[in-house]
């Protein structure tokens, strides 16, 4: 059973997304939050799966939340989706730098929220969508020009080749075919390459394949 905490100031969209994820026979919603300060209780005391969470809230926002959560070792399992309203949100790249898992915006299909709870709860990011792809992008590029990372010095030639495309968006598959390896080969060094550079999830390789300047802004068409 897949445990989710809502954390979303607006009580009608608590109630429209409980309602459809406590339809589904391998997820529960566990609690409600309506600011950030109740979403890391309630993260601390239920250990939940997966967090959907709203970024403008009252008091503690969900940014702030995010952070707080992501740095708890005692929830190196809790997973965040940061809940938008809008797609190129200037607060999602900050997010998922932060420690989130990916993003949904609130008029999402029923049917792709359902598919992020399960795929984060599984330890995949959201970031395949194009949309997400070029949000990213986005706000990269307004970054400075990255600093080598010594943290690079870690990883095998073929590491860094994998974090590139890891950062390009490329899932698991479609990495295994760019570089003639099998999914299983693949997988394997995403998962060492994470290790390596301390990384809760696929999410924080994309942010650290820009920072560090693998990855340079721009290679969307």
């Amino acid at each position: 059973m897949i445990k989710v905490v809502l954390a979303d100031d607006q009580i009608l969209v608590r109630a429209g997304f409980r309602a459809l994820l406590d339809a589904q026979a391998d997820i529960e919603v566990a609690g409600e939050a309506g600011d950030g300060a109740e979403a890391v209780a309630l993260a601390r005391r239920l250990r939940p799966d997966v967090i959907l969470m709203d970024i403008r809230m009252p008091g503690l926002d969900g940014l702030a939340a995010t952070r707080q959560i992501a740095s708890d070792e005692r929830l190196d399992g809790v997973k965040i989706v940061i809940l938008t309203t809008f797609e190129l949100d200037e607060y999602v790249f900050e997010a998922l730098r932060g420690g989130a898992s990916g993003f949904l915006v609130k008029d999402t299909e029923p049917v792709e929220l359902i598919h992020a709870v399960r795929a984060v709860a599984a330890g995949d990011a959201l970031l395949s969508p194009s949309v997400t792809r070029r949000l990213i992008v986005e706000f990269a590029a307004r970054a400075k020009e990255p600093a080598p990372s010594p943290r690079l010095n870690a990883l095998t030639d073929r590491e860094r080749e994998v974090m590139t495309l890891v950062g390009e968006g490329l899932s698991n598959e479609e990495i295994a075919a760019r570089l003639v390896v099998s999914p299983a080969t693949a997988k394997t060094h995403v998962s060492r390459t994470m290790v390596k550079l301390g990384a809760r999830d696929r999410a924080q390789l994309v942010v650290f394949a820009y920072e560090s300047g693998l990855v340079k802004p721009g290679w969307l068409p």
